[in-house]
């Protein structure tokens, strides 16, 4: 198998409720959506928004049989100064705050917020890890 993700899909509680978040929180643009799921564009790989018990059946399971453990998502900002004003949209649409964005021990600048359903995100920014004109972060 080649060392890639192609695409990552949450199951969520409410299709409208998440959509409206990562549009309007987030500012991202759906690239497909039918009444279970929603796709987004991001990057070099796919995001979905999938109605939790449908993606349950899909995968043969319990809806609430397979927890996500600790896990976050990141958004990576090319410059320290984009990190504040995009954890506040996150916030005022209705993230909740887990760790307000501060200076990190690992010499960037990041916050955690969780997403109406609870997944975690990061936005960051990290000096060592130069983003790409097309979004691409290459590990050096």
């Amino acid at each position: 198998m080649e060392q890639r993700i192609s695409a990552i899909t949450l199951g969520v509680g409410s299709l409208v409720i998440s959509k409206e978040f990562y549009v309007n929180g987030l500012g991202w643009e759906p690239s497909f959506e039918d009444k279970n799921i929603v796709f987004f564009q991001a990057g070099g790989l796919v995001f979905g928004l999938y109605v939790r018990e449908e993606l349950a059946k899909d995968f043969h399971d319990e809806a609430v049989a397979r927890g996500p453990g600790a896990f976050a998502l990141a958004h990576n900002v090319r410059a320290k100064n984009e990190v504040d004003p995009l954890f506040q949209r996150a916030l005022a649409a209705g993230a909740t705050p887990l760790k307000p964005p501060q200076e990190a021990f690992w010499g960037g600048y990041s916050g955690y917020f969780a997403d109406p359903d609870g997944f975690v995100w990061e936005i960051a920014w990290n000096p060592n890890w130069p983003i790409a004109r097309d979004g691409t972060i290459e590990l050096c």
